[in-house]
């Protein structure tokens, strides 16, 4: 099938009124938890979760995906009105958005993320909808040499290139590896690890993990903040949103660089709207005429960033649903409920289940359209909810979330993983852990260990079977150059530091 009876199929689905109804949700409720200060798109999908697991799967992908970039752009309205970040793609565009929002323009800086967003967003829909059958024809090719070597170099690459301390991260994964040992060993039907629990035969439950390491941690952390100590959220007028003629001329042009660079950091493994929001945020300050504008209200500031994360959000999904392998936290969670629902991406995903893959890609194209038609307007209900006080919103959120988590698998032992879990990530939050590592390594770790298993039977034995077949040292020589150019960067700056200490004194 050509590309536009492809999205003919997609818009069958993804405008059905399941399809309409369920996206709709998704983004309604993507934005609501997004808008909540420290609440970014990796906890808004983990407390949310529970509400997908008795529907449909296709149209339970519809709405977490909704979720998922509805949570993203949500972000950006605490990020302009509070100088709070729900994430840390978030953080780029309080830098100038913040500032605008101080000089009166916080209406203007909205709008302009808000177009921002979907610009980049529908940049990414037509990358992912032209690429991903491309990528998954040459997947075909792969062994399980080639599989293994592939995952081991997203989790390497997620964990020394997403964050500041690289080998933290890499203990993290270490980690998460751990944890997908527990239960059943699918080729001796041997328990491991399950200290004869019988509900751990089907391993940790993942959601009651993503909760508790990403949902509940962010709710400790802002519990104790006094609501007389919230910064208070200007109001906003609907004529104060429209931008100038000035203001859509500088726009533009960072509109499209952002998109651009979104788009090509959000398909590659360890980067995705991080990466991207940054690496855009560093371009539109080198190409300026005046830099000395950025910090201090710069349009391009917030246009730029929006449109990289959004764009990044988008192609993210290209190699988790053509490879199956997630290329960041948020994918691999993406991907554990896929599997829960029986869905397995991978080379033959999209031309085994093509309304599937079809209608989740064109509900995103519905999806960011609802985004802008809905959150222009609904801007002033966002603002009314961040004046709701924490010592009334956070019980509702951990008891509905606790309740979720049962319903699942009406299970009383997920209900204390989630929290152990939400004790552990608040913990490692103090000790600035990164738990997002410990998710991938979860994920990937009984996908990474069958595979492995499967070269050695292929192989007989014989490891140098990674090494030898072209595609798996390619992917291999990666790693370790990742690892060298790690170590060395490490080093390179502690001389540094100290270099400059023993100036000073």
């Amino acid at each position: 099938m050509d590309f536009f009876t492809n999205m003919a199929l997609g818009l069958s689905v993804a405008l059905s009124l399941h399809g309409i109804a369920y996206c709709f949700v998704g983004v309604t409720l993507g934005t609501f938890v997004g808008v909540l200060p420290g609440l970014g798109p990796m906890a808004s999908i983990a407390m949310l979760l529970p509400l997908t697991y008795h529907v449909d799967p296709t149209y339970a992908l519809i709405m977490l995906a909704g979720i998922y970039y509805g949570a993203a752009y949500g972000g950006r309205i605490t990020s302009i009105l509070l100088n709070l970040a729900g994430e840390a793609s978030s953080a780029v565009t309080l830098l100038d958005g913040y500032p605008m929002a101080r000089n009166g323009r916080a209406g203007v800086a909205l709008f302009i993320t808000a177009i921002a967003s979907f610009v980049g967003g529908i940049i990414g829909i037509v990358l992912l909808a032209t690429f991903s059958e491309s990528l998954a024809a040459a997947a075909l090719q792969f062994s399980a040499q080639e599989y293994f070597s592939l995952m081991l170099l997203g989790l390497v690459a997620a964990a020394l290139l997403a964050g500041d301390t690289p080998f933290r991260s890499l203990a993290m994964v270490a980690f998460g590896l751990a944890l997908g040992l527990v239960g059943i060993d699918l080729n001796s039907g041997t328990a491991r690890f399950t200290f004869g629990v019988p509900a751990l035969y089907d391993g940790l439950s993942l959601v009651a993990i993503a909760i508790g390491l990403f949902g509940l941690p962010e709710v400790m952390a802002n519990a104790g903040v006094a609501d007389e100590h919230r910064p208070a959220p200007e109001k906003i007028t609907l004529r104060s949103l429209v931008p100038t003629r000035q203001d859509w001329k500088q726009a533009a042009a960072p509109i499209l660089r952002g998109s651009a660079i979104g788009s090509f950091f959000g398909a590659l493994p360890g980067t995705g709207g991080v990466t991207a929001s940054f690496m855009s945020y560093a371009v539109e300050k080198r190409v300026a005429k005046d830099p000395s504008k950025f910090g201090k209200g710069a349009i391009e500031g917030v246009a730029a960033p929006e449109a990289a994360n959004n764009s990044a959000v988008q192609t993210a999904f290209i190699p988790t649903l053509s490879l199956g392998i997630p290329g960041d936290p948020v994918m691999a969670l993406m991907l554990g409920v896929m599997m829960v629902h029986n869905i397995l991406p991978g080379p033959n995903f999209i031309a085994g289940q093509p309304e599937l893959f079809w209608g989740l890609v064109a509900s995103f194209l519905v999806g960011n359209i609802m985004l802008v038609v809905l959150n222009i307007p609904l801007i002033s209900l966002w603002v009314r909810i961040l004046h709701i006080p924490y010592r009334i919103l956070f019980p509702i959120i951990v008891a509905v979330v606790c309740i979720g988590i049962y319903a699942v698998n009406y299970q009383v032992l997920d209900l204390v993983v989630l929290m152990l879990f939400g004790l552990l990530g608040y913990a490692l939050k103090l000790m600035r852990f990164q738990a997002a590592p410990l998710l991938l390594g979860l994920v990937l770790g009984p996908m990474m260990e069958e595979n492995f298993r499967r070269a050695m039977v292929i192989a007989g034995g014989d490891f140098s079977s990674f090494v030898t077949r072209p595609l798996s040292a390619i992917f291999l020589a990666c790693i370790f150059a990742l690892l060298a150019w790690t170590a060395f960067s490490s080093f390179r700056a502690r001389r540094f530091a100290a270099s400059n200490s023993a100036n000073s004194s």
